[in-house]
Order: C-alpha cells, then sequence, then structure tokens
C-alpha cells in the first residue's frame, strides 16, 4: 500500500491542474482486502460498471466493438449483450429506473436502453466528451475527464450544474468511471490505481483508495498502457464493492481498511 504523500503524487501524475502534494497528502488513505475473486473477459475494455438485481452490467469501449453486456458474477459469462452503432467508442454506463443510460467518448451522444430487452430506447446529446456515468435516486452524476462532474436530470438527461472535484482546494482531473457508494461518489483516477472518493454535493475529495497491485501489471489481459483500473460497482443490499479494468481477466470484491495514521 502506498503511503499519503505517495498516493498525492501518484495522483498528480495525472492531474495537470493538481499542484499542491502536500495539500493532497492529508486526506484518508484507504487499502482493500479481496474478499472474492471472479472471471472477468480479457477482451472487455471496461468503460463502464454497475450491479443491479444480482447480475452485473458493463459497457465496453473501442470503436466498432463497443457493447453493453449483462453478466454473471460467479462465471463472468456473458448472459445478454447488445452492440453500439460501429462507428461509436462507447464509455461509462448506469441504470436509471427501467433504463440503462450509456455515453460515448467523442461522439457526443448518449444512449437509452431499456434495462430489460437492451432495447435502444433514445438518444441524448451533450457537449465535449463522456466518460463515467453513475446515479442515485435523485440525480445522474457525469464525468468528461476533466475536474468536473456534471449533474443531469435523470428525466431529460439534460445538464443541470456542474461539481468541481478537489482535494484540499486543488482541482483533480482525469475522473473517469463512477459509481455512488453509501451516498459516495467514487470516482476512478484515469492511468492509475487510484479511486477519489468524492462528497457529490460539494465535490470535495474525502479519501482516497489505494489500489496498487490488487492485479500487478504482468497479470492483466494485456501488456498495453491501456490495461488500466477502470470499473467500479457496488451491490448497496449486501455492501459488496467490485473492481475490475480495462483487459483484466479478474474482477475482484473487496473490502476497505484505512491506511494506519490516516
Amino acid at each position: 500500500m502506498l503511503k499519503p504523500a505517495a498516493i498525492a503524487a501518484l495522483v498528480l501524475s495525472s492531474c495537470a491542474c493538481c499542484a499542491c502534494s502536500a495539500a493532497m497528502a492529508a486526506i484518508p488513505v484507504y487499502g482493500f482486502i479481496v474478499k472474492n475473486t471472479y472471471p472477468h473477459d480479457p477482451q472487455a475494455f471496461t468503460q463502464g460498471l454497475f450491479f443491479r438485481d444480482g447480475h452485473l452490467y458493463e459497457t465496453t469501449g473501442l470503436t466498432g466493438r463497443s457493447t453493453l453486456r449483462r453478466i454473471e458474477l460467479k462465471t463472468g459469462k456473458v448472459l445478454q449483450k447488445a452492440e453500439l452503432p460501429k462507428e461509436v467508442f462507447g464509455e461509462g454506463s448506469t441504470a436509471f429506473g427501467d433504463n440503462i443510460l450509456g455515453l460515448t467518448w467523442q461522439s457526443k451522444t448518449g444512449y437509452v436502453f431499456d434495462a430489460k430487452t437492451f432495447a435502444m430506447k433514445a438518444r441524448f446529446p451533450y457537449e465535449g466528451e463522456g466518460w463515467g456515468l453513475a446515479s442515485d435516486a435523485k440525480n445522474v452524476y457525469m464525468s468528461d475527464g476533466s475536474a468536473s462532474i456534471r449533474v443531469l436530470d435523470p428525466a431529460s438527461l439534460k445538464e443541470v450544474r456542474r461539481v468541481q472535484v478537489t482535494a484540499e482546494g486543488k482541482p483533480i482531473d482525469s475522473l473517469n468511471e463512477l459509481e455512488i457508494v453509501d451516498g459516495e461518489l467514487y470516482a476512478n483516477v484515469w492511468g492509475t490505481d487510484v479511486i477519489a472518493r468524492i462528497d457529490p454535493a460539494s465535490g470535495k475529495v474525502t479519501g482516497w483508495i489505494d489500489l496498487t497491485n490488487l492485479l500487478p501489471r504482468d497479470k492483466r489481459g494485456t501488456s498495453s498502457a491501456d490495461a488500466v483500473l477502470n470499473g467500479i460497482a457496488y451491490d448497496g443490499k449486501h455492501r459488496k464493492l467490485y473492481v475490475t479494468g480495462k483487459f483484466w481477466p479478474k474482477l475482484f470484491e473487496i473490502e476497505l481498511v484505512r491506511f494506519e495514521g490516516r
């Protein structure tokens, strides 16, 4: 596990707008205990991940290979799949009501799927890039690779406001896949093995989750630099947290442990 100062340095290396590692190091750091390990498709370029009704749901990226999937947790078997249009690069996803919402990277278009049939019901526009999605009972949250989280109205899917994510007053960019966990917003920091815990109302980072060595680089599905941590799903009913990455052959159920002395 990395020490707080090392976490700050790691996040700073991917966040061009950050400027104060000493201040960031004051934020609590959490390590992990692996509770269970499950198979994961090593060809899946994981973009979005969430848990619903006993199954994992995942969106994958890459132009011409982007999909929405329903997955059996214990086996990793794909039970249901829909392909996105060949010209788009799929991104994050979340469920809201009877729908599954999905983003695309640079096409400025999101999709609304029927949660049961995966039939495409509608499209919605947005400016800029689409990265991650998450939702709670009232809002949909969207990341775009910057330090801003967009808050969308779940009915119209129009942006209603933005929240700037900061650690001790310094903006944290490269925010990617998102998940709501017990009222907090968890966000993968792109290119690192770090997840930021964020207060969705204020945007303040309340903790860092250090997943260094959860799956060493030489154990990932490819040697590609893109085989990074990306994918957070939470089973709120049973309070179980799952994480994986792009091209990873494994998905992990983890328990968080606060770093001693922080």
